[in-house]
């Protein structure tokens, strides 16, 4: 997600130290990407960028130990995405990498509740992020992010492309 938002060559400082935790972080020092990306956060706060907001929790959420926690990252995230004015979308020439975003966002707060064996808000997530990855692109995130909501139904007990019905439980 973020290198589609970071281009090549990001003019944005923030953006690029974003970047710089998220390697961190699948380098395997999850820890001192977690610290960065906490610093980051102190530095730009509840009210700040949305799109830094946005793609700073969507990566603080994969560094947290408590599903609980990264389910509130998650959370942020969401609100973040949510937040962004077709101002700032327009500005930065990021419609169609925002609006990229919702199926993954969906697809992470899903698992989360996967996690928290809340199976009946994991299937709303789910159906979000499935109603929304119409506008993702045919690419490898594409077909992982369409491949993880497969294997997410698959758990929940449904069948691709259709939702799990209520009385499903999770396996």
């Amino acid at each position: 997600m973020a290198e589609e938002l970071l281009g090549e060559a990001s003019p944005d400082a923030v953006m690029t130290r974003i970047g710089q935790a998220i390697m961190l972080h699948r380098g395997g020092d999850r820890e001192e990407a977690r610290n960065r990306f906490a610093a980051l956060w102190e530095e730009i706060g509840e009210d700040g960028d949305a799109l830094h907001r946005c793609t700073l929790a969507h990566y603080m959420a994969d560094t947290q130990d408590d599903p609980a926690d990264e389910l509130a990252w998650d959370a942020r995230a969401l609100r973040a995405a949510d937040s962004l004015t077709d101002d700032r979308v327009a500005a930065h020439h990021e419609s169609l990498a925002v609006r990229a975003l919702y199926p993954s966002l969906h697809l992470n707060l899903a698992a989360d509740y996967v996690k928290l064996c809340r199976p009946e808000a994991a299937r709303r997530e789910l159906g979000r992020a499935r109603e929304s990855a119409g506008v993702l692109g045919d690419d490898d995130y594409a077909d992982g992010i369409r491949a993880a909501i497969v294997r997410l139904e698959l758990r929940l007990g449904g069948e691709p492309g259709n939702s799990a019905q209520a009385g499903d439980h999770l396996p």
